[in-house]
């Protein structure tokens, strides 16, 4: 077999996808980390979160569901719903969420970083249900939101995988305009997130993962052939 055709192996194709992810997400991970090392937020940081926090509080009602659906609770029920549908590997993947993002966020990030929330490190900041004081670096909401979206991926429609990351954005997006979090914050948070996705499933995700199992006839690529069965 040619390196060529190795490559255009769904398997390989999605082993490579996945590990690139990994690869890049991490280095967003540490970049974000040597940005705001001093816990000092830039002029252009405060610029990009007035412009979202500074948006009217009629979106206030929206944005406070959707940050929920990042909060620590969510890869449980993910879980719980791929136990009845009898998708092991998934329920695995979405039991693991939570434990490896209290590892990247608490055991290392916020070891080596500490920047106060938007509260006290932005002047004029608009706090919506949003505590003023506390360590801001990363968003663990951020994690969450994006790490479910991306073990959720393998198993989704084009079209359903795009609401997932749309979803994700979106609480990523509402934990600035409530206050909770700088720009740098989030992007961390989802970089993380995608860092632990990406892990996942490397070992987990059906059709190419390490564990995940295969099926001769019908490999799952995340660009386009999938397990559509969610």
């Amino acid at each position: 077999m040619t390196a060529v055709a190795t490559i255009q192996n769904p398997i390989t194709r999605s082993r490579v996808l996945w590990a690139v992810i990994g690869v890049v997400a991490a280095a967003i991970v540490v970049l974000c980390t040597v940005l705001v090392r001093d816990g000092v937020v830039s002029q252009f940081e405060r610029d990009v979160f007035h412009a979202i926090n500074d948006l009217p509080d009629a979106f206030e009602i929206p944005m406070v569901g959707v940050q929920y659906l990042g909060v620590a609770v969510v890869p449980f029920g993910v879980a719980l719903v791929a136990a009845i549908l009898r998708r092991w590997h998934l329920v695995i993947a979405a039991l693991l969420v939570y434990p490896l993002k209290l590892v990247l966020e608490k055991v290392v990030l916020k070891e080596i970083v500490y920047r106060g929330r938007p509260g006290t490190s932005v002047p004029d900041a608009i706090l919506r249900h949003a505590p003023a004081r506390g360590p801001s670096f990363p968003s663990g909401h951020a994690i969450i939101a994006f790490a479910l979206a991306s073990i959720l991926a393998p198993y989704l429609t084009r079209g359903w995988r795009i609401v997932a990351y749309v979803v994700a954005v979106a609480v990523a997006i509402s934990r600035i305009y409530l206050g909770a979090h700088n720009p740098l914050d989030v992007v961390a948070g989802a970089a993380g997130g995608l860092l632990i996705a990406a892990a996942l499933n490397l070992l987990l995700a059906p059709g190419f993962g390490v564990l995940g199992g295969r099926r001769a006839d019908r490999d799952p690529d995340p660009g386009d052939r999938t397990d559509r069965s969610i």
